[in-house]
């Protein structure tokens, strides 16, 4: 089969759908490519590099008429009218937003693909576009930001005085957020941020950011991965708190989206008046509506009391290589979901849950909304009572019997051998067997996370070992001598091979 990339029709895309690099991939999965001259100029992608990745540079309509065609934004209805009947396309195809659009697929019988429709489910990770863009996105916007702000980020101790660190808000911790937050961080800014689970608290501290806690008597956890509306009681709570901060930040960054609806608002025009002049929001839900009261989609604004709103939609595609290469590599991704013999043949599996949700038409029909997916779910709740064992109870406590069984038999043969055995062997045997118990339950109780430095003490051990052995070797029993030997070297593998260990471990733990 033959897959085409075509040129993006919308002036503002810088992106493209392959990259050289992942033109590659594709055609070791066993497909022709076809490249639209021209596509990848936006992303400073020259056609020879396409034709060097063993791309087939082609026109416009020899493109569209391959049986696979891969884009960034969703097609036109005139470029939907190019795809041959029975063709498949993936792209940003906003099923939950455009029904007219899989409306005029589904009458092409064409197959289409919503590539920012995929599950969030473990195994769908990899073709998860909207955290690959979003992720480009949250970062993007501490640039535009910086670039606004006009000030340093970072605090700093000059001959001329002292420079306070600029103070970041950001709203929502996705993603987009946490990608923020770690930008602001680095660049030196005391950064908060505040989302509607408190679960995120920890990946907010990781990144360096404070979690700030909206605190009401409400558990907002997502079955499907995504994030979902908010109460009454918990958007008013909010409300006050994005207020106390306004008065106090720089910089407002704000992330909220909710698939299939309009970007809640959570930033009002009474919050940007009280913020200081030369402050800075960035608005990054401006394409479906916007988190901050006074946004215009696409262009920045400077209100009466001086503060800066930007708007921006294109703000993966403000950084178009970087961009169109994580983005060509989810499609590979999905290509290579959709390809289980490597043959170049397309195989579409809807029992599957991943390819089943991002098939929003096939064979004519419209296939949108998918069922639902269960990524997450609430404790449940536990049971009354048992009515009986289980089979599995059973089986669990004839292992504990078998366990004081095999106990009581060890015990009889460790007294035996003290009983029978001539002197020193008996107090050499019951050291053995007490180091073996006491050992067993100690290392057995220790934290993972102290497994390291634990090394470190059993190498100390083995250090031990090492000189008893050395002083058997002058021994005159040649057997004795080849033990101690044989001691001696296992002993030194030990200790140089578990330092080498543990000094690469803590290794991956130092700055620098």
């Amino acid at each position: 089969m033959r897959i085409g990339i075509v040129t993006e029709s919308v002036p503002e895309e810088t992106r493209v759908a392959a990259t050289p690099a992942t033109v590659g991939q594709l055609a070791k999965l066993g497909y022709d490519i076809a490249v639209e001259s021209g596509a990848g100029a936006r992303s400073s992608f020259p056609d020879e590099a396409y034709i060097a990745a063993g791309a087939e540079m082609v026109s416009a309509g020899q493109a569209w008429d391959c049986d696979i065609v891969l884009k960034v934004d969703a097609p036109t209805d005139s470029e939907i009218a190019r795809l041959r009947a029975g063709s498949t396309i993936a792209g940003l195809l906003s099923p939950a937003q455009r029904p007219e659009l899989l409306d005029t697929l589904a009458a092409q019988s064409v197959t289409a693909l919503a590539m920012d429709a995929v599950p969030r489910i473990s195994r769908a990770q990899s073709l998860d576009v909207l955290s690959s863009m979003t992720n480009i996105a949250g970062y993007r916007a501490v640039i535009e930001a910086a670039h606004e702000f006009g000030r340093f980020f970072t605090g700093q101790v000059t001959a001329a005085g002292k420079v306070p660190p600029a103070k970041v808000l950001v709203a929502g911790a996705g993603v987009a957020g946490l990608a923020a937050v770690g930008a602001a961080s680095r660049l030196g800014a005391i950064v908060r941020a505040t989302d509607s689970r408190p679960e995120v608290a920890e990946q907010v501290e990781s990144v360096g950011g404070t979690y700030l806690p909206v605190e009401v008597a409400e558990r907002m956890d997502s079955a499907d991965g995504y994030a979902k509306a908010t109460s009454e009681a918990y958007d008013r709570r909010a409300a006050e708190l994005y207020t106390e901060q306004a008065r106090e930040v720089d910089i407002i960054i704000t992330t909220a989206l909710i698939p299939g609806r309009a970007a809640p608002r959570l930033i009002t025009a009474a919050d940007i008046a009280v913020m200081r002049p030369g402050s800075v929001v960035v608005d990054m839900a401006a394409a479906q509506g916007g988190n901050v009261e006074g946004t215009v989609p696409g262009r920045k604004i400077v209100t009466d009391n001086g503060v800066t709103i930007i708007g921006y939609t294109d703000l993966a595609g403000r950084l178009p290589a970087q961009a169109s290469q994580l983005y060509g590599t989810n499609l590979v991704n999905l290509m290579k979901l959709l390809t289980p013999g490597q043959d170049g043949l397309l195989v579409l599996d809807l029992e599957d849950p991943v390819q089943r949700g991002i098939t929003v038409t096939h064979s004519g029909e419209k296939l949108w909304p998918p069922p639902p997916v269960q990524v997450s779910a609430t404790p449940q709740a536990a049971p009354a009572a048992v009515a009986a064992p289980e089979p599995e109870q059973a089986s669990t406590a004839l292992g504990t019997r078998a366990k004081y069984a095999l106990g009581v038999v060890g015990v009889a043969v460790l007294f035996a051998i003290i009983a029978l055995a001539p002197a020193p062997l008996p107090q050499h045997f019951t050291v053995l067997m007490l180091a073996i118990v006491i050992g067993y339950y100690v290392i057995g109780k220790v934290h993972h996370a102290l497994h390291t430095p634990l090394m470190s003490v059993t190498n100390a051990i083995s250090g031990i070992i090492i000189v008893g052995a050395m002083l058997q070797l002058a021994t005159d029993n040649v057997a004795i001598r080849v033990l101690a030997f044989a001691a001696v070297l296992v002993a030194s593998i030990n200790v140089f091979g578990g330092f080498a260990v543990t000094r690469r471990m803590l290794g991956m733990f130092s700055k620098g």
